[in-house]
């Protein structure tokens, strides 16, 4: 018997923006290395190396809609390029975070405002993982916290305090517009530092990919973290953070 794929149309992109990531070309959504893609139930995230395209995706979007780019602040000195995305979930709260390859997470809003800029640690950030919970597959998962994975070392960022940071910054912004396009100085992006847990895991070997799959209850607050070095995956029990950051 013939083998059979089926496949449902969830959704549909298209604009002119997308010549810029190379829309148009054949195999450009899956041949190139330097595009990044995040996608959550109502939007997607497209990167190359210095751009980002948020685009409506849903069913009934309409795919010429609006949409924002993003065009982060990087160092031309140090090539500074965007090397990791990811979708920022928190209950009606949605962000998206870009991970670059001088160490830096960025946060920005739906809307394009750059929200929270820190150093994690020098060095290209390879991936952003997420690890939340979802209540039914409607949905969105609710991020609990945030892997910043690099070639030696692994960050843990507690989601709530994230969200801590968000509610404190959109509470700055003027009742009724916070969905809208700012016009931001300096003095608008959160200052303040997220704390996070930092664990250098060099002694494994070069890390290409990582994902925290839990953390056990006190008193033994170990944490399971899977790396996959090369083509081979271990998992590790770290059993104390090696540094937090405040």
């Amino acid at each position: 018997m013939a083998r059979r794929n089926h496949s449902t149309e969830l959704g549909c992109i298209a604009c002119d923006e997308l010549t810029e990531l190379g829309a148009g070309k054949e195999g450009w959504l899956v041949d190139n290395p330097n595009l990044l893609t995040a996608l959550d139930t109502h939007s997607i995230a497209l990167a190359n190396r210095y751009v980002v395209l948020v685009l409506e995706w849903s069913d009934g979007a309409d795919p010429s809609g609006p949409r924002v780019k993003i065009r982060p602040t990087l160092s031309p000195i140090e090539a500074e390029y965007i090397s990791a995305i990811e979708w920022l979930v928190f209950d009606d709260v949605r962000v998206l975070a870009l991970g670059t390859s001088r160490g830096y997470l960025l946060i920005y809003s739906l809307q394009g405002d750059l929200i929270h800029k820190q150093i994690v640690n020098p060095g290209r950030i390879i991936k952003l993982r997420v690890r939340g919970t979802k209540r039914d597959l409607t949905e969105d998962a609710s991020s609990e916290e945030i892997c910043v994975v690099m070639a030696g070392v692994i960050a843990r960022f507690d989601g709530s305090d994230i969200q801590s940071m968000l509610q404190h910054w959109f509470e700055r912004t003027p009742s009724g517009i916070w969905n809208q396009k700012r016009d931001l100085d300096d003095s608008e992006i959160s200052s303040g530092r997220i704390p996070y847990q930092l664990w250098n895991v060099s002694k494994y070997g070069s890390c290409a990919d990582a994902a925290i799959t839990g953390i056990m209850p006190p008193p033994l607050m170990e944490l399971q973290l899977p790396l996959l070095l090369g083509s081979q995956l271990n998992v590790i029990i770290v059993q104390s953070p090696l540094e937090m950051m405040p």
